[in-house]
Order: structure tokens, then C-alpha cells, then sequence
């Protein structure tokens, strides 16, 4: 009998969980910070004008989103514009499947699909504070009138290089930077956060 497969991968943030959790503010200042490991990435590179492009939206049950900041969402997967041929896949389904998905889409034509999940983690900072968070190092007008529900973009978040999508109102934000330099930005936001904890209670 085979033995039962165990997943043995330790997301890039395990060993700062408990300081995230602990740095959450609540009420009208709130805002809380977490990790979401192991999302599927999937780097996607097409002609949008193309046959193969129209099988891939296909495949996705969703369009390929044509201008930069542009999202779109079908199901378990959203498509983040990267550039005028380029996309990234982000998914609730596991990656290998995706990506075999969508290379049988490709099929001979010019493009290419490789799974990056690897390459990112997925933190999400969220609450009535997570903008004014954010705007402490981020060079991008985040105002609503600008930037809100469906926007994704490349930026920084302090020195850190991230990929910035707002998901929804509340206003929650998922930031995707590079696994080597999650750490860092971590840090960066709970001493971002700091400030919204008020006073301490003797």
C-alpha cells in the first residue's frame, strides 16, 4: 500500500505568522496583515490578437485583460495584466494543472506558460488603515478615485518590489513580492502598522 503523500513545504512567512497576527489593529483604525502560501502563479505569454489567445480565455472562462492595471476574475482564477503580451494567471487550483491547461491551449503557437508559484508569496493587508499603510512607502496614488477594486500594478512597497492588486472596498490589498525579499516587507508592514495600535492599557 503507498503511503499517504505529505506536504512538506514551509511557506516563506511560517516563522512570522504569530508576529503578524499579534500586530492586527481593530475598530476604525484596524488593520490586519497575513500570508496567503502557495497560491498558483502562472506567467502567461501570448499575441492577444491571436488564435491561441482566444482558446486561453477559453480555457479560463475569462478575457485577458488589455490595459495595464486591468484585472479579470472568473471562478478560482484572476488575470493580472503584466504587459501588452503578458499576464499573470493567479489561481485557487493547483498549479500543475493549470499550467497543463493552458499549454495545451498555447498548443504550437508563439508564447509561453511557466509556473512561477514558487518564485512569490501572497500577503494581504487589510482594514479601514490598510491605504494610509501602504502610502507610507508606496509611490502610487492609492485614493479610490485612482486605484480601487480590480487594480493591479507593479510598485514598491518601501525598497521591496511588489505586484499590487486591491480585491475589494474594505479596502484589501494583496501585495505579491519576490519570496527572497518577503521578510522584509513584512517587517516593513507591521512597523507600518504600528502606529494605528494606540495607546497601551496598564
Amino acid at each position: 500500500m503507498a503511503e499517504p503523500m505529505i506536504d512538506a513545504r514551509v511557506s516563506p512567512l511560517a516563522h512570522l505568522a504569530a508576529r503578524m497576527s499579534a500586530a492586527a489593529v481593530t475598530g476604525a483604525r484596524g488593520v490586519t496583515l497575513t500570508e496567503w502560501p502557495f497560491v498558483t502563479m502562472v506567467n502567461l505569454r501570448v499575441d492577444p490578437a491571436s488564435e491561441a489567445a482566444a482558446r486561453i480565455e477559453k480555457t479560463l472562462s475569462a478575457p485577458l485583460p488589455r490595459r495595464c492595471g486591468h484585472t479579470t476574475t472568473s471562478g478560482s482564477h484572476t488575470v493580472v495584466w503584466l504587459g501588452p503580451d503578458e499576464w499573470l494567471v493567479l489561481s485557487q487550483t493547483e498549479a500543475t494543472a493549470v499550467a497543463a491547461e493552458l499549454r495545451e491551449a498555447l498548443a504550437e503557437a508563439p508564447g509561453s506558460v511557466v509556473d512561477v508559484s514558487a518564485n512569490r508569496t501572497t500577503l494581504e493587508l487589510s482594514g479601514p488603515a490598510a491605504r494610509q499603510v501602504l502610502e507610507k512607502g508606496c509611490p502610487l496614488d492609492l485614493h479610490p478615485r485612482t486605484f480601487g477594486p480590480g487594480r493591479a500594478v507593479s510598485t514598491t512597497v518601501g525598497p521591496v518590489a511588489v505586484l499590487l492588486w486591491q480585491v475589494d472596498d474594505e479596502p484589501t490589498y494583496r501585495l505579491f513580492p519576490r519570496s527572497s525579499f518577503a521578510d522584509y516587507l513584512a517587517r516593513w508592514l507591521i512597523d507600518a502598522m504600528s502606529e494605528y495600535r494606540g495607546p497601551e492599557v496598564p
